[in-house]
């Protein structure tokens, strides 16, 4: 690694730093706050198994780069790619009165052959 690839602030031209952490652009603290929790149903388990994804909860606002950045800074994993749905909140009565679940967006997170994040050690592989 020669000094002509490294900027002024120590990140190499193909945004990799000096200590080996990759340089996203993003704002950590906003990346902490991106995804919400993991979505652990059947369906969820099947899609897992079967595609190599795994399904998050993320923030209403957020967006598939900023998902990617934050899975892969949270979990140290390689992200392919990222599918997001708009999930509608079910309409629910009590007694005559009636009201909403709020609605919640949801990430299918589509990890590099060869990754795989186990939620149930709370490590990577």
């Amino acid at each position: 690694m020669s000094a002509a690839t490294i900027k002024q602030d120590g990140i190499k031209q193909d945004g990799i730093k000096q200590d080996g952490i990759k340089q996203t652009g993003f704002n950590p603290q906003r990346l902490m706050q991106v995804l919400l929790a993991p979505v652990v149903s059947e369906k969820s388990t099947y899609v897992a198994d079967k595609n190599e994804q795994v399904i998050f909860r993320v923030a209403a606002d957020a967006t598939k780069p900023e998902i990617k950045a934050a899975v892969e800074l949270l979990f140290k994993v390689q992200v392919d790619r990222v599918q997001v749905a708009n999930v509608k909140g079910k309409e629910k009565r009590f007694g005559r009165f009636f009201g909403r679940r709020r609605h919640w967006k949801k990430a299918y997170v589509c990890l590099k052959p060869g990754q795989e994040i186990n939620f149930a050690a709370g490590e990577t592989k």
